[in-house]
């Protein structure tokens, strides 16, 4: 479950870091050609996406490294890390300059021409971008199983997949608006609705990165496990005979794997030898549940 977890988030990742660097090269030759702001502040947003895919990826493979002495845990959390530092990326590469650049172009308007080859990338643009949000769709579907969306976005721990979302969602609604205002600018003739179309695209890449970002604080800081490992968890505890009673259960997520640390109370009756043997047993059949539970810490006790 774990490695077809970790193959979708990478073909997620590899699905936009595709799209993302054709249609930036396309959308720089488009902004030369018409000297539109809108069209620059999208090759910007796309240059920014494909450099953001690197570090995604980067932060998948970094979280794989196993234990050692300095890091006892692991290097899970560093796929959070990165995913921050891409939200933080796509929030001033992405947003503060396209409002940069349009506001640049509202007190330095300057006429447009061949706008059709905009509208052209723009259309095929949007049609790779459409490509890429279906294949991390494709990919969240077979991660969430039985959840609804919504309940996944909720709950979900793999954050490079929130973000590859987050990105193609914005990208799609800039090309919308881009588009939008490449047209009424040709129509009107005036190239200050160009400018305004680069601050409404850098306006949408705000909120996104901001609700990003808000997503992967919590992960950064130390979240639980996700609510169906942890019913798992309680079940599989629940089940075993020699526990007459479970103080509390701690989980925490760290990237793909997961950390039990549970307090409970063995039956009067048994002795230490039957103890160990009870909670070895116990261990082993967590681990056999849930695949991902990696550190598994059962300490007994006689009160909370």
């Amino acid at each position: 479950m774990a490695s077809s977890t970790h193959d979708s988030i990478a073909r997620a990742i590899l699905y936009a870091f595709l799209a993302n660097f054709g249609i930036a090269i396309a959308k720089t030759w488009a902004a030369v050609l018409t000297g539109s702001g809108s069209m620059l502040a999208e090759a910007i947003h796309s240059y920014a996406d494909t450099c953001n895919q690197v570090l995604l990826y980067l932060g998948l493979k970094q979280s794989q490294r196993p234990p050692d002495d300095e890091h006892p845990l692991g290097y899970g959390k560093l796929s959070y890390f990165w995913s921050f530092i891409v939200a933080i990326l796509l929030f001033t590469m992405g947003g503060l300059f396209s409002i940069y650049e349009g506001v640049h172009k509202l007190q330095n308007p300057e006429p447009l021409s061949q706008i059709w080859i905009a509208i052209v990338v723009l259309f095929l643009a949007m049609l790779l971008e459409g490509l890429s949000l279906y294949g991390v769709l494709r990919e969240i579907k077979k991660v969430r199983g039985e959840k609804s969306f919504r309940e996944w976005l909720r709950h979900t721990r793999e954050s490079e997949l929130v973000v590859v979302l987050g990105e193609d969602i914005g990208a799609q609604l800039g090309l919308v608006l881009a588009l939008g205002f490449l047209v009424v600018a040709q129509i009107t003739g005036d190239p200050v609705y160009d400018a305004l179309g680069s601050i409404c695209i850098g306006v949408v890449l705000i909120f996104i990165s901001a609700f990003v970002a808000w997503r992967i604080r919590s992960l950064l800081v130390g979240r639980s496990a996700d609510p169906d490992i942890q019913k798992a968890i309680d079940d599989v505890i629940a089940g075993q005979e020699g526990i007459e009673f479970v103080f509390n259960t701690i989980t925490m997520q760290f990237g793909p794997d997961t950390m039990l640390a549970a307090k409970i109370k063995m039956r009067p009756d048994m002795n230490i030898r039957e103890a160990v043997a009870s909670i070895n047993a116990l261990e082993r059949e967590l681990k056999a549940r849930v695949p991902k539970l990696k550190w598994c810490f059962i300490e007994p006790d006689v009160e909370d």
